[in-house]
């Protein structure tokens, strides 16, 4: 029986990461490989379709075909719609119909599997094994939500990019999924294509001179991101770590700063920064297409990188050599909410890892302890339930390294319902865990806050 992969995504870092697995025969020979694509903007219609941007016709090659899985559930959005379960088996007919698969075997290689459109996809091929390969540093965190498990048991492996070199990812775990890394030469050998195909064009302009920049002088990227989207911060905070960025920059005697912005971000977040670069006398360039970090690592050889949690401060880093630093990780530490979301854990390892921009680059972070084992804590912070065999190595390293360097990762109300240390003092830590207790402390409340509003209307 022939064998049809399809391999989804929806960037085109994710085609690169595909591109370089198969470079590397990560996957197993097939009849066809076709690639899926899928446009998740809040408005698809308004941004650039993937197969449109500069550099995807030299990864396209790798497949046999292109299809649009937009195009396909029309008018429905990619990260809306599933199909009915007893709509599955029409849906299946109707797609091997449509997509030319016949009665193929069918292998798939999904991203994001906690979410559609991967889950949706992975319904509608019920018997085909998939692989799950990483959307950046949130592999390392724990599966964000509780999968079926007649998707998750189908799992045959995790693949991702070695960003921190050695660190097993927690993602599907809960399934006993192993995990492979992509090599890291390949990914940047896919990159270098995509460079030789992005900056035949012309160079960058500078949107706040300071008079001619010497020749060689070294360039700082600026990594922005968009915060506010998400209501982790608010837009004029998002603005502010910004300029944290391009002030640290400068403070470091950099005078070339090239800022590349969240693809999602409006084009009125960067007024202030051209407005400081100008006050502070730096050569300011913006970038207005959306180019892979990776492709700027190779056009600009950056002399340092600085954003806050971005997946490309780790492959600039591990795979560039090129020296980085984070900005604003405390601030969004203590604002992700709940605890549960799934930044956490990529704003952990940037903490954990990179040094800050305040502080000379040199000062070493003094990293909390073993880095497997703090993400084996928070992991069970985050998801007790689809994780409880982590709860033994949490109770281990907060017993033991829980400090005032560590504390930020933690939450002492969360470590409190969950019975851990460092919630509440040894001689009370049975209240947690102790169902009656609970029952009373909920009917003290709500009785003081019926007595408060019973005096409000007095």
């Amino acid at each position: 029986m022939p064998t049809t992969q399809i391999f989804a995504a929806s960037t085109l870092y994710g085609v690169a990461t595909l591109a370089a697995a198969l470079d590397s025969d990560c996957f197993p020979a097939a009849d066809r490989r076709l690639l899926l694509l899928s446009n998740n903007a809040i408005v698809p219609e308004t941004s650039a379709p993937l197969d449109t941007l500069p550099g995807f016709a030299l990864l396209r090659g790798r497949f046999d075909g292109v299809l649009s899985w937009n195009d396909t559930i029309a008018p429905f959005h990619p990260g809306g719609w599933s199909p009915r379960p007893d709509d599955v088996p029409l849906w299946e007919r109707q797609l091997r119909m449509v997509w030319g698969l016949g009665d193929d075997r069918i292998e798939l290689a999904l991203e994001s599997i906690q979410v559609n459109p991967a889950q949706a996809v992975a319904q509608l091929f019920p018997d085909a094994p998939l692989t799950v390969y990483a959307d950046g540093l949130m592999t390392y965190g724990p599966t964000r939500n509780k999968l079926d498990p007649l998707i998750g048991s189908r799992v045959r492996r995790v693949l991702h990019l070695d960003l921190v070199p050695g660190l097993r990812p927690l993602l599907l775990g809960e399934f006993g999924v192993p995990s492979e890394t992509v090599p890291t030469a390949a990914f940047v050998r896919t990159i270098g294509e995509l460079a030789s195909a992005e900056f035949e064009l012309s160079p960058l302009s500078a949107v706040a001179p300071a008079g001619p920049a010497a020749p060689g002088e070294p360039v700082a990227l600026l990594l922005g991101q968009y915060l506010s989207a998400l209501s982790i911060l608010t837009p004029a905070e998002e603005e502010e770590l910004h300029l944290r960025m391009l002030r640290g920059a400068a403070a470091r005697g950099h005078r070339r700063i090239v800022f590349k912005p969240h693809p999602s971000a409006p084009p009125a977040s960067a007024r202030a920064l051209t407005s400081e670069a100008t006050r502070l006398g730096v050569q300011l360039s913006i970038l207005e297409r959306p180019l892979l970090a990776e492709v700027l690592y190779e056009h600009l050889s950056p002399a340092l990188v600085v954003g806050c949690f971005s997946t490309a401060l780790l492959t600039a880093s591990a795979f560039y050599k090129i020296p980085v630093a984070r900005v604003g990780t405390e601030l969004l530490l203590d604002r992700l909410a709940p605890y549960q979301n799934s930044n956490r854990v990529p704003v952990t390892i940037a903490d954990a890892l990179l040094p800050p921009l305040e502080r000379p680059l040199e000062a070493d972070p003094s990293p909390p302890g073993d880095l497997a084992e703090l993400l084996n804590a928070v992991g069970y912070a985050m998801q007790p339930e689809l994780r409880p065999d982590l709860r033994d190595a949490a109770e281990r390293y907060l017993a033991a390294s829980l400090d005032a360097r560590t504390w930020r990762y933690f939450k002492r109300r969360r470590l409190t319902a969950l019975g851990l240390p460092g919630a509440l003092p040894v001689q009370l830590g049975f209240i947690p865990r102790n169902a009656t207790v609970r029952r009373v402390a909920r009917r003290a409340r709500s009785l003081a806050r019926r007595t408060r509003g019973a005096r409000r209307f007095r």
